[in-house]
């Protein structure tokens, strides 16, 4: 069970990590990059971020580009939350797969179905 403030600081890192794919998007080769959900630690010292990239076909390279940016996607949001958070926790980004899951069941209903 999440705390109010682990609910409160994952509210506000998915809306600024979303904001910074959304200022950057050029570098990510266009793709349409969403922040599902952001889970924080108990201790509040790491943040996993879970992340749907569209379309499908580049999703592993632009997954890898996320990985190597997390430095980088850190500093920035730290930059603009700086005034709310003492301390800012480590990113962890994660690919969402409920989109595919949810797919994977849909085409196994409608196999059903036929």
């Amino acid at each position: 069970m999440d705390s109010t403030r682990q609910s409160k600081i994952s509210r506000l890192l998915q809306k600024e990590i979303a904001n910074y794919f959304l200022l950057h998007s050029q570098n990510y080769l266009g793709a349409m990059i969403s922040v599902s959900e952001v889970r924080v630690t108990s201790d509040l010292d790491e943040a996993k971020i879970f992340v749907s990239i569209f379309p499908n076909e580049k999703r592993q390279e632009i997954f890898n580009k996320i990985e190597t940016d997390t430095k980088e996607i850190r500093f920035e949001t730290a930059k603009k939350i700086r005034f709310q958070l003492r301390r800012i926790p480590e990113f962890v980004f994660l690919i969402d797969e409920t989109l595919d899951y949810a797919e994977r069941i849909q085409q196994l209903l409608d196999k059903d179905k036929q």
